[in-house]
Order: structure tokens, then sequence, then C-alpha cells
């Protein structure tokens, strides 16, 4: 289990780095994949229908003319382009093309700031000089996800006199792009923004789909709006500057896609969690790329989570209870997520849903991972009662849960369970 104890920052040394040393890793050959170990990114686009702590210094900026993978969210005319790929933000021309004003504001926090902020604004200013920048720099952590830090935005807009034509970027983790897209959706009612995603779970989750929004004291996530970006842009450089424990809370999430509904690339990260875990860039970068190809497709089907988007959640409803009950920022949300997944696979297995043997693997791979497979002692039953009863699955008094049902690649988002069942989930992982 990972302990409060272990937030403080975690320094990786570029002689020990683990890209010296390349695990061998497997990609599927099912589409005719071919890989180029010299490019990070890949000169392929794919259109999707239905189908935050950093601590090194980033390397010495370099030119990229590798194309960026793009994959797209199509949402009609609010569709947007997810670029991925390595060195992007030495790309001016992929930010700049978003930018529909004069003025912009860039939203980051006091890790992100000291290592990409000049460059970004460096990319959005070159050869472009009629833009201005402006930036507002927040604390770091989940516990300063709340109004009183939203307003910090809202004072500078103010303060700069930002317009309706003018762009918000977010440029950061999680938390960062959740709290910028919520102040583009309600500075004058809207205006244009853009993510930046510093961290794989926002790379591969977050950032994508529209969903912004803050914490209230009682339950996460509980106050925000749908509200979809100009683009996404994954630099996937930034990945270098990222901690061990952020690295594998991210990872929390690209399991996730694999549980619900992809199985084949479960079972690629089964082969490959090894090569994940030790940065190697081209496990990273196809990861990611899948696991924007699985968002992208829900929040095409379903942008406002009426019913298929929720499956997106699989483990979040225990793991929301855990962020809440322990404290906002004690927990990364991958590691709380994490816990909840296992114990939303227990509550499948108890159900008869799903045999012992994906109980095994979800085990498995989480371990390999090193994200905890339990809540941490101090959150009671009544906790998780008290937190998920205000949940935001909850309907008529009702709480719905994403559960696995049938076999490794299927789920279900249902009311429509033994209450008992719940009980006895609860009863094992948690003390009364």
């Amino acid at each position: 289990m990972v302990s409060a104890s272990s937030l403080s920052h975690i320094s990786l040394s570029l002689s020990s780095s683990p890209f010296l040393h390349k695990p061998k890793f497997h990609y599927p050959t099912k589409n005719n994949l071919h890989f180029n170990p010299k490019l990070v990114s890949f000169s392929t686009t794919r259109k999707i229908y239905a189908t935050s702590s950093h601590v090194m210094n980033p390397s010495p900026s370099k030119t990229h003319s590798a194309v960026p993978t793009t994959v797209d969210v199509d949402l009609g005319d609010r569709s947007y382009p997810i670029y991925i790929g390595s060195g992007l933000l030495d790309q001016p021309h992929l930010l700049q093309r978003h930018v529909h004003g004069r003025r912009v504001l860039v939203v980051t926090n006091t890790t992100v700031a000291p290592l990409y902020l000049d460059k970004v604004v460096h990319a959005l200013t070159t050869e472009n000089q009629n833009v201005s920048v402006e930036s507002v720099i927040l604390p770091d952590g989940e516990q300063y996800k709340d109004m009183d830090t939203l307003m910090k935005v809202f004072h500078k807009a103010i303060e700069s006199r930002l317009d309706r034509r003018s762009t918000f970027v977010a440029l950061g983790g999680g938390v960062i792009g959740d709290m910028c897209g919520f102040a583009a959706a309600s500075f004058l009612r809207g205006i244009n923004f853009i993510q930046i995603p510093t961290t794989v779970m926002a790379q591969v989750d977050s950032s994508v789909g529209g969903k912004t929004g803050i914490n209230h004291r009682l339950g996460k996530n509980l106050i925000g709006a749908f509200y979809q970006p100009q683009c996404v842009l994954i630099d996937t450089d930034t990945l270098n500057t990222l901690p061990e424990r952020e690295l594998a809370s991210g990872f929390a999430e690209v399991i996730k896609y694999g549980l619900i509904r992809d199985a084949e690339f479960f079972e690629w990260q089964e082969k490959n969690m090894h090569a994940l875990m030790a940065r190697d860039p081209n496990a990273l970068a196809y990861a990611i790329k899948r696991s924007c190809e699985n968002k992208a497709e829900v929040v095409s089907l379903d942008e406002k989570e009426s019913g298929l988007r929720a499956t997106l959640n699989l483990g979040h409803t225990f793991g929301h209870a855990i962020e809440t009950g322990v404290g906002y920022g004690q927990w990364l949300h991958g590691e709380a997520v994490a816990a909840g997944t296992v114990m939303a696979v227990d509550m499948s297995y108890r159900l008869g849903w799903i045999d012992d043997s994906i109980v095994k693997r979800v085990g498995d791979i989480l371990k390999q991972a090193k994200l905890p497979t339990s809540p941490p002692e101090t959150v009671t039953i009544d906790t998780f009662k008290s937190v998920m009863a205000v949940d935001k699955k909850v309907a008529d008094g009702l709480l719905r849960l994403i559960l696995l049902k049938g076999p490794l690649g299927n789920c279900v988002f249902t009311g429509d369970y033994d209450r008992k069942t719940l009980d006895d989930t609860l009863r094992a992982f948690c003390k009364s």
C-alpha cells in the first residue's frame, strides 16, 4: 500500500535512468503497426467515430520534425484533435492554429511552471508577436482543487482584461486541467481553451472528453461542467520529469481501458508493464495513443455521460470515497482508483459475474504497477457509505456502480445488484 509519507518528491538520476537499458516490449501486430525505434511519435492519423509533481529538469530543447499521431474526438462542430508525440512543444504551429484571439492566459502550478511555462509561452508567441500571454501560477495539489483557488484564475483573467476571443491554456496535470477547463466554461459564459497535460493521468484520461470541475469537502468533482477544449497537445517528453509515484498513478487509468472495453490492450499491458514502468518512450507513446483512442470513441458516443461513458469510471466510486475519506491530496487519484478497482472487481466476483482468473490478473497487474490493492485502514465502512451516498452515480436514491461482467473487456453500469454483496465487499476491505 502507498502511504501518505511517500508524498515527498522522488528524484531520478539521469546517470541511472532506465532509458539507458530499455527492456524488450511487444506490440500487437493485428493492425500491422510498424514502429521506428528512433521515433517516439508516429506519422499516422486515425479518426475515431464509434469504434503533478515534476522534479527533474527537462532535457534541452531539440528540433523535432516528426508528424504527431492525431486522434480526433468526433463531436460534430465541436470536434477536436489530440496530438501525441515527442517534442510537440517545439512545434509552435500546433498550438497557434488553435488560438483564436490575441490574448492568452496560461494556467499552471508552482511545480510545472519552472519546467515548461517559458517553453509554452515561446511556442505561443514565436513568429506570432501579435499574441500576448499572461500566466497564473496556482499551488500544486488536489487539496487546492477548490473554489478559492479557482477564483485566482478569474481574478487574473479580469485583471488582464481578457475578452471573449481570449484563450485559456491548461499546463499541468489533472487538477490544473479540470480547474482551467471549468474557468474557461464559466468566464464570460465560455471562452476557448487548450489542454497541455503533463502527467500520464492527465494525458490518458482527464484532459480528453471535456469533464471539468472542482471538489467539495463532501465529494470529489461535484461542481463543474462539460466543456470541450479546442485541442489536446500531449508532448510525451514532459513525462521525463514525472516522479515514479505520479507515473504509476496514471497507469491505473490505462489499466482501466483494458478491463472495461479493450481486452487486447490489457493483454499487451500484462506483457509490457515492465517497459511502461521503465519509461520506455515507445511503450509509453503506444499506451497513451491506445488509451486516447478508447476515450475518444466513448466520448464521441456519449458526451454527457448518459450511459456508456459512465463505464469509464470503473473503480472511481470507491476511489472517490477513499480520496474524500483520507483528505484530498493524501492519496493520488490513480492510487485511490486502483484500490477502488480491486473493490469493484471483488464485488463483480461475489455476484458471480466474472471468474477468479480476472480477479487474479487485476491484482497482479496493479502490483506490477506498484499501485495499492486495498484502501487505507482509516477509511471505514461508514465513511464509504456516507461519501458514496452523495456520489454523482446516485439517482433516485439508488447508487449505480460500474462492475465487470462476462469475459475480460466487458462491464456494466447498473444499480441492479444484491445490496448485501456491496456490504460484503466493504466488510472484506474495511473496518466497521
